[in-house]
């Protein structure tokens, strides 16, 4: 006796569910992807999935209703970022809703492959904590980072003695009541690409990041 196998049929909207994941993986793209701002713990921001423009959807199709007794899920502020680079790329400040990242490259701060403020570095610091007053924060994430040449053992101790440097800076001006979180994440977390030199001046930086309040 030959047995025969039950099939389910997929539903409509099973079948546009697949659909539309399907065109998306393959609207992916072969793009390298970056970390953004705000690192946390561990920084990964800016890793989200991208998807190719060039995809469609039509948003009139049935396919896309809601299937009967389906309720939508409940409304989400999007998180609206801006970020402004200085002409030199130097400093670049990155403000979402919640969140405030600066990101100084390390030539700006420090001589090669040292974790020493440079005379220079005081003003730069400065500002950025001029900043933190401003928005009242009373925790702030210092994270040091490197380009990928060299050891990741020596890029960790390198990028988290020049995260201790910016803190104490910080520290001398914010006071006691500000704590902080200081990490050294070597070439962790690129920001740009570590193939060219000027891909390299990027990934080298210290970030400080804190959440906005009452005052911003």
């Amino acid at each position: 006796m030959t047995r025969t196998r039950p099939t389910t049929r997929p539903t409509t909207a099973a079948r546009a569910a697949v659909a539309i994941v399907a065109a998306l993986v393959l609207g992916g793209g072969g793009t390298t992807a970056y970390a953004d701002e705000t690192p946390s713990s561990p920084p990964l921001p800016g890793t989200e999935a991208t998807t190719d423009p060039s995809v469609k959807v039509d948003g009139t199709s049935p396919n896309l209703k809601l299937p009967e007794g389906g309720t939508l899920a409940a409304p989400k502020v999007l998180d609206i970022k801006s970020i402004v680079e200085d002409q030199g790329g130097e400093e670049r400040r990155s403000d979402t809703n919640t969140n405030v990242t600066f990101a100084l490259q390390a030539e700006v701060l420090f001589a090669m492959d040292s974790a020493a403020l440079s005379p220079e570095a005081n003003d730069r610091i400065q500002g950025i904590a001029a900043e933190v007053k401003k928005q009242k924060a009373t925790s702030v994430r210092v994270f040091g980072f490197t380009d990928n040449l060299g050891t990741h053992e020596h890029g960790v101790v390198l990028s988290k003695e020049r995260a201790d440097a910016v803190q104490k800076a910080l520290s001398l001006s914010l006071g006691p009541d500000v704590t902080f979180e200081i990490r050294g994440y070597a070439e962790d977390y690129p920001i740009s690409d570590n193939s060219t030199e000027d891909g390299r001046k990027k990934n080298r930086r210290v970030e400080v990041s804190f959440t906005r309040g009452s005052g911003g």
